[in-house]
């Protein structure tokens, strides 16, 4: 990887001559997952080490100056970043001019007219001029590069796939796609993670209701502990995972590990009222959703910590690229994301001069804007979505990976599907469709929201399936005895210690 030669002789420097390293990392899931990474390596090495994340309200997103001065007010001659500063070209031109030395590590797009920043080494396959074969890597997978160079040039190689499962955390709850690097990292992660003997990563794999000595899987990671992580930053302090993955203590970590649970249980409440909040601003604002190619919402004293969510679960459910803006005053802070079809990073590109500040990738970004510039920034950037997507972009569609009858339908499948794993971006679950399937009892409604049905096959084995937000996305509630054609994915559902096949519906056709 481009850069990897001068980070590591620096660091070893650094590490030989006893000079303080400062971990910078970013507040969300990825980046706090290679800051512990990072800082279990460099202590491992012999390294003195530190950290700081910033905090999401305070401080903000990305490498900021203030930190960097502080940092060298308390002797710090060295700075490695993690998930963050590709864009920082300003705070790094300081870094230079006044003796810090800082290392990039980073998996966003940089700038395009002024390329990498003026860092002592950028290690970011996704930079101009670095031929590293895989792009996908998240900030944690970065890092881990980092961390397998170093101990690899100290002869010490064989301690690194101990560092996996943390990076499979990080990829999976970073939405990575599972190709390529990515999948063999979460598939050797995921192997050893029921294992674990770090004392935070035990507590809060036990918290998050995965501790049953089970083997785990990508949806274990993304959402059961992935969520609880990224709601320390969404919240509160992301500061609060690194203490975790740092403790020693099991009575600390356990302690820990509840924080982040309920700060995880504020997430979820908070994002309920953020979502609704901004789905009935774009429905009272009249907006003709025929014209309308990309969703710019905004609103005042929106939680910052959720518009992220907000934002995916709106792109979600109109099927096109949305961004959240929550307004301070007349300053706005963003979310977006996007759908399949449409390079997010690009069309930000084109409102740039409309924006204080912006980064992300394809279908990721944050920014920041005035408030006097929305109507044009949604104008310009509904203007570049529509020169980008068709008709066909914009309808949902499922993709049918195979019809299977009712009588293949069974544990020998789902084992088999098994050495596709780990699902998640980039490898979904196959999707199949199973027709005539029959209604064998009333319907159950859970929380108004989801659909559970009891349906058979005319071998009349029964099945249970579940259609997650199913309520709102039918027109008319099966009845017992009805004949269903069921698109779905299959999945082996573990609960209280028992495995059962649960059909994950994703759309259902009645018939008579």
């Amino acid at each position: 990887m481009l850069g990897m030669t001068d980070a590591v002789k620096r660091l070893l420097s650094a590490i030989d001559n006893q000079e303080p390293i400062l971990i910078y990392g970013d507040y969300d899931v990825d980046g706090t997952t290679g800051t512990a990474v990072l800082l279990r390596a460099f202590r491992m090495l012999g390294a003195t080490a530190g950290y700081h994340v910033p905090h999401r309200f305070t401080e903000g997103y990305g490498i900021q100056q203030a930190a960097l001065e502080k940092a060298a007010s308390e002797g710090y001659k060295l700075v490695v970043s993690v998930d963050c500063g590709i864009r920082a070209h300003e705070p790094l031109h300081w870094a230079r001019a006044n003796g810090l030395d800082v290392i990039i590590t980073d998996h966003h797009l940089p700038d395009e007219d002024e390329g990498s920043p003026p860092a002592l080494a950028v290690l970011n396959p996704n930079q101009h001029g670095c031929d590293y074969p895989d792009k996908n890597l998240a900030g944690v997978g970065v890092a881990f590069k980092l961390v397998h160079a170093l101990f690899r040039e100290r002869g010490k190689e064989s301690v690194v796939p101990g560092f996996l499962k943390m990076v499979a955390i990080g990829t999976v709850a970073d939405v990575a796609k599972l190709v390529g690097e990515n999948r063999a990292i979460v598939a050797l992660g995921l192997s050893d993670l029921p294992r674990a003997v770090n004392p935070g990563l035990r507590a809060l794999i036990d918290i998050a209701g995965c501790g049953d000595g089970a083997e785990m899987n990508a949806y274990d990671l993304g959402f059961r502990i992935g969520p609880r992580i990224n709601a320390a930053g969404r919240m509160d302090a992301a500061s609060a995972v690194v203490e975790l993955f740092s403790a020693s203590d099991r009575e600390e970590a356990r302690r820990l590990a509840e924080h982040l649970d309920t700060r995880n249980r504020e997430r979820m409440e908070a994002q309920r009222e953020i979502f609704n909040r901004a789905i009935e601003e774009f429905e009272s604002s009249g907006t003709d959703l025929r014209l309308c190619y990309a969703a710019v919402i905004a609103g005042d004293g929106w939680h910052r910590g959720v518009i992220g969510l907000a934002a995916s679960k709106i792109a979600e459910r109109l099927h096109r690229p949305c961004v959240v803006i929550s307004f301070d005053g007349d300053v706005g802070h963003g979310s977006a994301r996007s759908i399949e079809a449409y390079h997010l990073f690009d069309g930000l590109t084109t409102c740039r001069d409309l924006l204080d500040k912006f980064g992300g990738h394809s279908h990721a970004a944050g920014l920041a804007i005035r408030r006097e510039c929305i109507p044009e920034f949604r104008r310009r950037l509904n203007e570049h979505a529509a020169s980008c997507l068709t008709e066909e972009d914009l309808t949902p569609a499922l993709k049918i990976d195979a019809e299977v009858s009712a009588r293949t339908l069974g544990f020998q499948l789902s084992q088999e599907l098994c050495a596709l794993e780990p699902f998640g971006a980039g490898n979904p679950r196959p999707l199949f469709v199973t027709r005539g399937l029959r209604v064998l009892s009333e319907p159950q409604i859970i929380k108004e929201q989801h659909l559970k049905l009891r349906v058979a096959g005319d071998d009349n084995r029964p099945f249970e399936a579940i259609w997650w937000r199913g309520v709102e996305e039918t027109e008319q509630t099966p009845v017992v005895n009805q004949r269903l054609d069921l698109a779905y994915e299959l999945e082996a559902n573990r609960w209280n210690g028992e495995i059962k096949l649960q059909l994950n519906v994703k759309d259902m056709k009645t018939g008579e």
